[in-house]
């Protein structure tokens, strides 16, 4: 399967594309069942597979074997990678490249920040000389065969955010991202210099970027959305009161309502990784 195009032509038809952050495969489980588009967070993935903030502790093969672990489960969602700066080296970020190919990966994200790096939507981001960063891209874009290709700045103000979009929309990137931006205004303004560019949007709940309805995103000419860490932030609530309620009842767990979750509905949820490709099969000492 061509990932990659099937990606691009989604980008491409009419609306904005929502991609939703998940962190590790439960979360993908639950996101695929109401989504086409699964974004891999580093924000996320950083939290989840070494409880770490995201400032530049993912290793590349650590992010590959969790991708491809996704693309068995979900051989037809979109996955579309954060890769960071590429791991500091340009001949490191095309190898990752290569290997987000053969494992089945439909875009990355390639950021211009300089390590120490930093979540787009947090202060002391430094960024990498243009120059610099557009010799890293093309290198990766002459890598690549199909992967779709999503170029990032996160740069701040003003003049070097619409310089850099500029800049980005004028190469063979597939498609360009301003994180961190702080206005519908803003929006707009990228959006002109990025012309027929696609322009990608990342909204994280309490980041600096307004909150934006996916038809509004539509009206601003914005093509892509990414929502970040919806599942991590919500798990992080959900898993907080569970013990929280826990530990009040001294370890009495509550009655199932409805709506609740049990053993059933877990399984319900992870067969279908399963079934996708196999015969559903029977799992010893669970009641049907």
């Amino acid at each position: 399967m061509d990932y990659g195009q099937e990606l691009r032509r989604e980008i491409l038809s009419a609306g904005t594309t929502p991609l939703i952050g998940v962190f590790d495969m439960f979360s993908a489980s639950v996101a695929a069942q109401h989504y086409n588009g699964l974004f891999v967070s580093g924000f996320g993935f950083a939290a989840s597979h070494y409880g770490l903030p995201d400032i530049g502790f993912v290793a590349w093969p650590d992010i590959v074997a969790f991708v491809q672990r996704l693309r068995l489960a979900f051989p037809g969602r979109h996955l579309l990678v954060d890769i960071d700066d590429g791991y500091v080296d340009p001949e490191v970020a095309c190898h990752v490249v290569e290997q987000m190919e053969l494992i089945g990966a439909s875009g990355v994200v390639l950021e211009d920040q300089q390590r120490p790096r930093r979540c787009g939507h947090v202060d002391g981001k430094r960024i990498l000389p243009l120059p610099e960063y557009l010799d890293k891209l093309d290198m990766v874009l002459r890598t690549r065969r199909d992967l779709v290709v999503v170029a990032r700045t996160d740069a701040g103000e003003e003049d070097e955010v619409l310089t850099r979009a500029e800049a980005l929309a004028s190469t063979d990137a597939d498609v360009v991202l301003v994180d961190g931006l702080r206005s519908v205004e803003q929006i707009r303004r990228v959006a002109a210099v990025v012309g027929d560019k696609p322009l990608l949007f990342n909204q994280i709940a309490g980041g600096r970027s307004p909150r934006v309805s996916l038809p509004e995103l539509a009206e601003l000419g914005v093509r892509a959305a990414i929502y970040s860490t919806p599942c991590l932030f919500a798990a992080q609530r959900a898993m907080e009161e569970a013990i929280l309620r826990l530990k009040r009842d001294e370890g009495r767990l509550p009655e199932p309502t409805a709506g609740s979750v049990g053993v059933r509905e877990s399984l319900a949820l992870l067969e279908r990784n399963i079934s996708r490709k196999h015969p559903k099969p029977e799992l010893a000492g669970i009641p049907a």
